[in-house]
């Protein structure tokens, strides 16, 4: 048989099967000659009036097969073509043979290959994930798999497929217990000596099941979903991540259902979405994935008008802040933290802009907060992160002082609407900004070593905007401290030309627009000059 082409086999199955039903078994043993038929049928389909006829007499046999060997050699071929051809009645009829004769002794030991080859075979050709776990037989046989490598590679094979050919978000209860079941498995298996790869690879896959689970409009159900998700997979961070996300995504379409405008019961639902990340963000190994997600969480509760939630968020990403260690092994480099810190605090920063200030706490706590941690956090001195920071600040102060803020959520009073521009804020928001440059000052009076001037240079610049931008320059100390910046920056030829000439534009621009203080203007254009660096 193997020398001939396998559909000429294929369109004569019946006639071979006759052929090996009455050969003796003496020269060539019968079940490797059902294994090759098998192998033909399964490259080229017999006719469809013939493959019941030929399953028929084949199964006869094979099932009478005592040698486990023998029988798994010849069912491993033929399960393809029970699957290609029959309904779920058939194949859930051998895969029950299949334990039947692999269970007595714990045969089922010595043939592990053939039983994973007959599961990627099942899954290669069944991708109604509804039926297949529907199958009484399919769970007990995943079960028969028990050395722990063995089992977790075959539950990754058929995440892997789910994954793949799940094209619709499903809430069959029949799917999610038995992916359940599958997804435990592989998490269970992760522990202190699992490569950060495998971990990876589980952690995917467990994502992937986890977002073809939707129950749709009935966000309680979904909600629970996700907290039953967490108790199960709570070693593999990826996981935690994606499901504290999840829940900030769906407490915010809740917003979305009832455009803003949450009653007794949605107003409920979306604090306990706050409750459930607010839980869930200190289990986290990785500190910046904590930081973000306070963050994120915080600006979800209050785009939900949950205040009190978002300020716990806020707090709790602050007291973190001073957390953040000073270098960080990423893939397998040690890199310093302060590109990462800065990002996330200009975000911070950012958002703060839209967070009332609580009536029990005073005003700008959570930035008074903030500016606390920054000052006694450990910045490398050779760097201008710390400069960098406090110049962010002074534009968020810069936004503070403004009648009406350039972004803020619907149904959130903003500090805007709150003090109204009240002096006493005013005053107050001042002050916090003469504190801020005056450590912006003393930084750069430090950084005087060689190494550091293009990036002193670079500050001042910075400082120079802010003040040009946001300050009043008729003020006598505001016009000599850019004066003063300006000149610092060109001290030791290490400023960036194109960023002087921009600055140098924006300045010219200012004082020809006609308003009151053009005239000042113009006097700090002459007083801009571009030194040579020869």
């Amino acid at each position: 048989m193997s020398a001939f082409r396998p559909a000429y086999i294929s369109k004569r199955a019946p006639q071979f099967t006759e052929m090996i039903k009455e050969c003796e078994d003496m020269g060539f043993p019968k079940h490797l000659l059902y294994r090759s038929l098998g192998t033909c049928l399964v490259m080229a389909d017999p006719p469809e009036e013939h493959r019941l006829q030929i399953l028929n007499d084949v199964w006869k046999v094979v099932m009478k097969l005592s040698n486990p060997s023998d029988y798994m050699s010849c069912t491993e071929v033929w399960i393809e073509f029970v699957v290609k051809h029959f309904s779920k009645k058939e194949f859930n009829t051998i895969l029950g043979d299949i334990i039947k004769h692999l269970t007595p002794d714990r045969a089922f030991e010595d043939h592990y290959p053939q039983l994973q080859s007959v599961v990627s075979k099942l899954l290669s050709h069944m991708h109604n994930f509804s039926v297949l776990f529907g199958l009484d037989k399919f769970l007990p046989l995943i079960d028969m798999f028990q050395r722990d490598s063995v089992k977790v590679e075959v539950c990754k094979n058929i995440m892997e497929a789910f994954v793949k050919f799940q094209l619709q978000p499903t809430n069959d209860p029949v799917i999610l217990n038995a992916l359940m079941f599958i997804c435990r498995t592989m998490h269970d298996s992760v522990n202190a000596l699992t490569l950060e790869d495998e971990v990876r690879q589980i952690g995917q896959l467990i994502i992937g099941f986890i977002k073809n689970i939707s129950f749709n409009r009935d966000f309680e159900q979904q909600l629970s979903f996700y907290v039953e998700a967490r108790a199960a997979f709570s070693n593999i961070d990826i996981v935690l991540i994606y499901l504290v996300q999840s829940v900030n995504k769906l407490a915010m379409q809740t917003r979305t259902v009832v455009k803003g405008n949450h009653n007794r019961k949605t107003s409920a639902f979306v604090r306990a979405c706050a409750a459930y990340c607010f839980i869930t963000i200190p289990s986290l190994h990785g500190v910046f994935a904590r930081l973000n997600l306070y963050l994120l969480s915080g600006q979800t509760a209050i785009l939900n008008q949950c205040l009190s939630q978002g300020d716990s968020f806020m707090k709790a990403a602050i007291s973190l802040v001073a957390e953040v260690p000073k270098t960080l092994e990423l893939d397998g480099k040690v890199r310093s933290t302060e590109p990462f810190l800065i990002e996330f605090l200009n975000n911070f920063l950012a958002t703060l802009l839209i967070v009332p200030d609580s009536p029990d706490q005073g005003v700008l706590y959570l930035l008074r907060g903030l500016l606390n941690v920054i000052q006694d956090y450990t910045w490398d001195t050779s760097s201008s992160a710390k400069a960098v920071v406090y110049t962010n600040v002074l534009n968020l102060l810069a936004a503070y002082s403004q009648e009406s803020y350039i972004y803020q959520p619907n149904k959130v009073d903003c500090n805007d609407a709150m003090y109204g521009s009240d002096p006493k804020f005013l005053n107050e928001v001042n002050k916090t900004a003469a504190v801020v440059l005056d450590v912006i000052l003393t930084h750069l009076k430090s950084m005087e070593h060689i190494e550091v001037h293009r990036k002193q240079a670079s500050v001042s610049l910075e400082v120079i905007e802010h003040i040009v931008c946001h300050c009043d320059v008729s003020k006598e100390p505001m016009f000599e401290l850019a004066v003063n910046l300006w000149g610092l920056s060109q001290r030791h030829g290490q400023a960036d030309t194109k960023h002087m000439v921009r600055i140098m534009n924006h300045v010219k621009y200012k004082s020809t627009i006609g308003h009151n203080s053009s005239d000042i203007y113009s006097q700090l254009v002459n007083k801009l000059h571009l030194q040579s660096r020869t």
